[in-house]
């Protein structure tokens, strides 16, 4: 039994991905399939052989498929593999939509210009890929009239129709009625776009003609026009002193 477990324990840090890849004399095959550093096939060989080829070149042997027989190996730099595949995986986690959760408070006598500013407000939250969690409060006797705050729940989802769906059906809890709103598929797809334009964006560098492009070049030219401005100045003084000093003599009789 202890056996069957180390073997099942084996198998799934072999399909654990790069982070339990083996590497160089952590490879256990002794025969694998090798890959080059420029993508081409260099076919079956002793490991060995590959990890010959493999430092010739100053680079790592990363087994990339160990359930293959024989395995996969791939020539590469390992170190600049991790790097790159950490990169990646910090650009896509900065492209994800973070969804939050926003709380609309409304009341049973709630006027009607209240009503439509806290409608509008939950449009933009829902616009932008947020949920909205609309809360109708209950004070003293209003809890008698739920049937109240049921109807202006069923007012918000109606106007909100176009952009919303009801993700939880109005409850009671306490004195508080509340559902939530969640954005349609569409408006959802829409706000992921958003998000991955802006993280694109992000990552260009800004056009030359853009406020704030080249600070840095635009400094060291004013830097170095100031120096010849004041060299220039500098040329001018030691020109004029000449002429100051001779206009300063007493002439001669």
């Amino acid at each position: 039994m202890r056996r069957r477990v180390t073997i099942i324990r084996e198998q799934r840090s072999s399909r654990g991905g790069s982070r339990d890849q083996r590497t160089n004399r952590r490879i256990r095959a002794r025969e694998v399939r090798v890959v080059g550093s420029d993508g081409s096939q260099l076919g079956v060989m002793p490991l060995e052989a590959a990890l010959d080829r493999a430092r010739t070149e100053g680079l790592d042997l990363v087994e990339i498929s160990p359930m293959a027989s024989p395995p996969v190996c791939k020539i590469m730099d390992y170190g600049k593999f991790k790097y790159e595949e950490k990169k990646k995986a910090s650009e896509a986690k900065r492209a994800q939509v973070t969804v939050l959760l926003k709380e609309v408070k409304l009341r049973p006598k709630t006027e009607e210009h209240d009503y439509e500013f806290k409608v509008r407000n939950t449009r933009r939250f829902i616009e932008d890929g947020n949920k909205a969690k609309v809360v109708i409060q209950f004070r003293g006797r209003e809890i008698t009239h739920r049937e109240q705050g049921t109807a202006i729940l069923d007012d918000v989802a109606k106007d909100l129709k176009d952009v919303a769906v009801v993700e939880q059906m109005p409850r009671m809890e306490g004195r508080l009625m509340f559902m939530i709103l969640a954005p349609t598929p569409k408006v959802a797809q829409k706000a992921r776009e958003l998000v991955r334009q802006a993280a694109t964006a992000a990552k260009r560098p800004p056009p030359p003609g853009a406020p704030g492009a080249g600070k840095s070049a635009a400094g060291a030219s004013s830097g170095a026009e100031e120096k010849a401005e004041e060299t220039a100045e500098e040329k001018k003084e030691a020109q004029a002193a000449p002429a100051a000093a001779e206009a300063q003599s007493p002439t001669a009789s």
